[in-house]
């Protein structure tokens, strides 16, 4: 048999349980939360239609699969709320050992490319990490805004902590960071 197919078509098969790894943000029916998969397939989808808003230039193929991959490393090392204090202190090292073992299904130059990929969204440096960061920040607050802050009010969220999150949106879209503003605004007025 073709190895490298063979590689390919595991991976592919690995990634299902991404499906599996629930988030703690709700959908817009504000009774199901969504898992890792929808919330990265939502992600890609926004960054492709949002993309005139990002502050620089991007090669919006990159940021879709920036989008597309940054949390597959939770089928191992489990998501990790954004306001989770205590579990924010051990992500770095469960997501790298996840990340080693997940790529490295793959053949040697895409486990490669992908682990750079991931590295870069990680790093926050590039145009294209920022505005796919700026897309992980406005996606779940676009959930919440949409569902009566479900998550917030579950995990008595502060807007001091909401703001916190949003202000690096503004890294890579100052107007979407309008936006954010706007919606936290909205919400804080709700209550």
């Amino acid at each position: 048999g073709d190895e490298r197919l063979e590689k390919q078509i595991e991976f592919c098969r690995e990634i299902d349980k991404e499906k599996f790894i629930k988030r703690q943000t709700y959908l817009t029916d504000g009774i199901h939360k969504e898992n890792d998969a929808e919330h990265a397939w939502h992600m890609a989808i926004m960054a492709y239609l949002l993309k005139d808003y990002a502050n620089e230039p991007v090669d919006i193929a990159r940021v879709m699969i920036m989008c597309l991959i940054h949390d597959i490393v939770e089928i191992d090392a489990g998501d990790t709320y954004a306001y989770d204090a205590e579990n924010l202190k051990t992500q770095k090292a469960r997501e790298e050992a996840a990340k080693e073992r997940i790529f490295s299904i793959l053949p040697e130059e895409q486990k490669k490319e992908l682990t750079a990929l991931f590295d870069e969204f990680e790093d926050f440096q590039t145009p294209e990490a920022k505005f796919a960061r700026a897309m992980d920040n406005l996606q779940p607050l676009i959930l919440n805004n949409s569902n009566g802050g479900g998550d917030w009010k579950e995990h008595q969220v502060t807007a001091k902590q909401v703001h916190g999150r949003q202000d690096t949106t503004r890294l890579g879209s100052e107007r979407l960071y309008e936006v954010t503003e706007e919606i936290i605004r909205e919400n804080i007025e709700k209550g």
